[in-house]
């Protein structure tokens, strides 16, 4: 009885997903029970996706880019960095959807792991003030690690730290390559726009 009600849970999910159901992942527990989740956040257990939902990213409005100014603002002031590329990280991580949640679990604005968002006390990390906070302190942190090379800490954000140590460099990751290609020249456009 158990299985044919997770069968049917399975298979009407996969049919008839919910429009924002997002990916789906399953992983079975010590005790055997089976548990489903579209928000893979435990590093300790092994994940298998069930369904992948189509992404599709969506035209932001400049009123949607302009919305998180002040708290942008107010984080690159804190850590001294500039608020261009808070924004530039914020437009590749998130496209300024401050409820993103990644196939990987990290979320908010600047994408934020929880293992990451726990250990900068971020509670709430769909939360658009604390999000862009923890985001840049960590970013601040990156920099600090690899002495102020943009590349390299942009790379770490991405990939992280570990990797770009393991291989003295970016790492050959596609994903991290166009992932620093991308917030470089979001960079340079805003910075553009400011009339830098």
């Amino acid at each position: 009885m158990k299985w044919s009600w997770l069968l049917i849970i399975t298979v009407s999910t996969c049919l008839f997903p919910l429009p924002s159901a997002g990916d789906i992942y399953r992983y079975v527990d010590e005790n055997g029970v089976i548990h489903f989740t579209n928000v893979p956040t435990r590093p300790d257990v092994k994940y298998t996706l069930l369904y992948r939902e189509k992404r599709v990213l969506l035209q932001v409005a400049p009123k949607d880019m302009a919305k998180y100014d002040h708290f942008i603002n107010q984080a690159a002031s804190k850590y001294d960095l500039d608020p261009c590329l808070i924004k530039a990280i914020i437009k590749a991580e998130s496209n300024f959807n401050h409820q993103a949640v990644s196939p990987k679990g990290a979320q908010g604005l600047m994408q934020l792991m929880p293992q990451t968002a726990s250990y900068l006390q971020v509670e709430n990390p769909f939360h658009p003030e604390r999000n862009i906070d923890g985001g840049a302190r960590y970013l601040k942190y990156l920099l600090r690690l690899f002495q102020g090379n943009l590349t390299l800490a942009l790379a770490a954000y991405n990939a992280g730290e570990n990797a770009v140590i393991r291989y003295g460099g970016i790492p050959p990751y596609r994903e991290t390559r166009k992932y620093v290609e991308q917030v470089l020249t979001e960079f340079q456009t805003y910075r553009n726009k400011k009339g830098y």
